[in-house]
């Protein structure tokens, strides 16, 4: 059975250095992690079916009510979900963007339609986006930031498009799984927007804690008739008990999270100016990954040589040979990175 391929697919090699997977660099708390481990001595019984607690938590953290939240087997399970609860006709999506949003709509039969994102335009919507929100579309999907682009949109933008949903009497599916990684989540987060019935907002605690072998994400959204169909579609127990032990727990770690973004930061511009001495164009985003393009189409295959694995872009959706992307690591590993790149490279500039 043949499905698009991710980073992260580490089990194919040994010994890897893994810059393909965007996940905390920082690494899995150890409170996070001890209520994990303390999950699985209670995993002879059945997961609490409706994570109960976790829904709870975030919609008090939300300024929504529990029953406008659903967890999931990490966010990829609630985009298909939300294509199982919705059934929409025709949908507008961003070219390139996460492949498992097409690949849900596909699966229940929706049009996808395309918006390309311009090289030249440094891989960010213009204003002619809100005119592509057409009545006869459905469904919007947004990633922010983008995925592989890490391009972040602005809230006035994001607001923009809202009001055109709302319009046009369209769902805007957005997906702010690297946000909280971010530091612009108070500028750019589209969380003050959670009581429109237009707004379905996907999260990933996966990417935020590092948290990627135990699975957990969410979604909120304005429309209560929305999530009742969603739950209806929703595997009974499927969040595990040590995945929602690790949610309750992460929940507590302010101190982590914004120590995390501010390593992020610094980490990403010591990625930036490393990468800027080869011959490639580099995008300076806004999460824990950067992407970037050059001539050289045998990158992966030439660092691999070299025990490193990066996240070739190729079978994104608008993009081609010669476009990658790597997530932001430790300092230790970020040496090793460019290293591999002078190997490759020469010394650069």
């Amino acid at each position: 059975m043949e499905r698009h391929t991710h980073g992260g697919n580490i089990y194919q090699y040994q010994d890897i250095l893994d810059f393909s997977a965007n996940l905390n660099p920082l690494g899995m708390p150890e409170p996070v992690r001890q209520a994990a481990l303390s999950g699985v001595w209670q995993a002879e019984h059945y997961p609490e079916p409706d994570c109960v607690r976790l829904r709870e938590q975030i919609g008090n953290s939300l300024a929504v009510e529990s029953d406008q939240i659903i967890f999931g087997n990490g966010a990829t399970e609630l985009v298909f979900l939300m294509a199982a609860a919705l059934r929409p006709k025709r949908a507008l999506l961003f070219a390139p963007t996460y492949a498992e949003y097409e690949e849900a709509l596909l699966a229940y039969g929706c049009e996808c339609r395309y918006y390309p994102l311009k090289e030249e335009n440094g891989f960010l919507p213009e204003e002619d986006f809100w005119e592509r929100i057409t009545p006869e579309l459905d469904l919007v999907v947004i990633c922010n930031p983008n995925n592989p682009t890490g391009r972040l949109l602005g809230r006035d933008f994001i607001a923009g498009v809202l009001e055109r949903c709302r319009k046009t009497g369209s769902i805007l599916f957005l997906d702010e799984s690297f946000m909280e990684l971010t530091g612009k989540k108070e500028e750019a987060s589209a969380e003050p927007f959670l009581r429109s019935e237009q707004l379905l907002l996907l999260k990933s605690m996966t990417k935020t804690y590092a948290m990627a072998g135990l699975r957990l994400g969410y979604a909120a959204g304005g429309s209560r008739e929305l999530m009742e169909r969603m739950d209806r579609y929703k595997p009974s127990w499927n969040v595990s008990i040590p995945a929602q032990a690790a949610g309750e727990a992460a929940l507590s770690e302010e101190a982590y999270l914004e120590r995390s973004v501010r390593y992020i930061e610094g980490e990403r511009k010591f990625l930036l100016d490393g990468l800027r001495q080869f011959p490639l164009q580099v995008y300076d985003g806004a999460a824990n990954y950067l992407f970037f393009s050059g001539r050289r189409e045998d990158l992966k295959e030439a660092l691999l040589e070299q025990g490193i694995l990066i996240r070739d872009c190729r079978n994104y959706r608008g993009l081609g040979a010669g476009h990658y992307r790597i997530a932001v690591r430790t300092r230790e590993e970020n040496r090793l990175l460019i290293r591999g790149f002078r190997q490759v490279f020469g010394e650069g500039k």
